[in-house]
């Protein structure tokens, strides 16, 4: 258990088995890279009338505070944990999802710039950044009656008693080329092997790593989307969600 955590965890009780004070509706989609989770779980989330509140750019957010205080590496996690609370990085809820704030909004292109890119999987695999980053997803989860959370371990760790998990994947090679392609890259078969073997190596970081490593939650809904279109997997994950009783048949 997360040592940071203790001191809230009366106001998360429905998620860990003790009294059932709040009951926000959870849908946790999770996957390997470039699966498609933040589009996929932006369009869910529009569908349902929920917010979609999108992990990765929490943990980007943190990366990027550590980034501008000019941490060195290796990275030691209690400097980080502190910086991304000097900066005041923290989730506010936005039209239909939730933005990252470091006292003001942080606009996107700097929450996706190289030198945050470049760090944020080692700052993500640090423990204590993980239980300060899962402390602020589930009080944010709070603020709604619904969110759809898309990560690597929403429905294993963040929300283990989410109404609905789903596990996005899809073959190495379809997967490499959304990558090129959201990029604005050529998908030429050198490039596409280039970017097949960077995500077999991050996928393998991502599954081997000692905290939250990247696994399928038992209970969660596997849902391969090699071959679908991308309105074919959200209608998949809608159709469960309507199965749950989370959405009605309009």
């Amino acid at each position: 258990m997360c040592r940071r955590e203790l001191p809230r965890l009366s106001a998360y009780a429905s998620w860990f088995g003790g009294a059932r004070l709040v009951s926000p509706i959870i849908v946790a989609i999770d996957g390997p890279a470039a699966s498609g989770k933040s589009s996929t779980a932006r369009a869910v989330a529009a569908q349902l009338g929920f917010r979609h509140l999108d992990s990765g750019a929490l943990y980007r957010g943190v990366t990027l505070a550590a980034v501008r205080a000019g941490l060195p590496r290796p990275f030691d996690a209690p400097d980080v944990v502190a910086e991304a609370e000097r900066w005041g990085v923290d989730l506010r809820p936005r039209n239909g999802d939730f933005e990252v704030v470091a006292g003001e909004p942080v606009p996107d292109a700097s929450l996706r710039a190289a030198a945050v890119t470049e760090h944020v999987s080692e700052i993500a695999a640090l423990a204590e950044v993980r239980c300060w980053v899962n402390e602020h997803l589930r009080r944010t989860a709070l603020e709604g009656q619904g969110v759809v959370v898309d990560g690597r371990d929403i429905g294993s760790v963040v929300f283990p008693k989410a109404q609905l998990k789903v596990y996005l994947t899809a073959s190495p090679a379809a997967r490499a080329g959304r990558r090129l392609r959201q990029r604005g890259e050529a998908v030429d078969p050198e490039q596409l092997r280039r970017e097949t073997e960077a995500l077999a190596a991050r996928d393998h970081a991502d599954s081997s790593r000692a905290v939250a490593p990247l696994v399928r939650a038992a209970d969660a809904v596997a849902l391969d989307t090699s071959d679908l279109s991308f309105e074919e997997q959200v209608d998949r994950i809608l159709e469960l969600a309507r199965d749950r009783g989370l959405a009605s048949d309009g």
